[in-house]
């Protein structure tokens, strides 16, 4: 029997190998700022005992990082807050709050305080710009 390197074998299906080198990432930054969270979260062991240990620490991990974990990159929302359409919402109670605090002290601030801005779209690589159609029934979809 013989056997091939992996570079070999991947080559030879036309995969490229991507080798990131330190501090130029090709990879996921969303995925890679979550695993960082999780490798830093003070819970986190140094070892599960085993797959079913490490499932049921993810499960609850990833419930806190999705509804509870608030996110620098996206105004100090929860991604489930962004995702279901309430940050807007929610922004304008914390700007409704600083307000009252700002009234009731002014003196405790440098400026008017206000809230983070709300997300934007954000895209990893963002797909070129589609020729939108619209169909009989009024529905957008994206030519071909």
């Amino acid at each position: 029997m013989t056997s091939k390197n992996v570079t070999q074998f991947l080559a030879e299906l036309r995969i490229d190998q991507s080798h990131s080198r330190p501090r130029v990432s090709n990879d996921n930054p969303y995925s890679e700022a979550q695993f960082k969270t999780l490798k830093y979260c003070p819970a986190f062991p140094e070892r599960f005992g085993s797959i079913t240990d490490a499932r049921a620490f993810c499960e609850v991990f990833f419930d806190y990082y999705n509804h509870e974990h608030r996110h620098s990159g996206i105004g100090l929302h929860t991604p489930a807050s962004v995702h279901s359409g309430t940050a807007a919402q929610v922004r304008a109670e914390r700007a409704r709050v600083l307000e009252t605090a700002y009234a009731a002290h002014p003196e405790r601030f440098h400026r008017k305080p206000v809230p983070p801005p709300l997300p934007t779209r954000a895209w990893i690589n963002e797909p070129p710009p589609a020729t939108i159609e619209t169909t009989e029934d009024q529905q957008p979809r994206t030519a071909a």
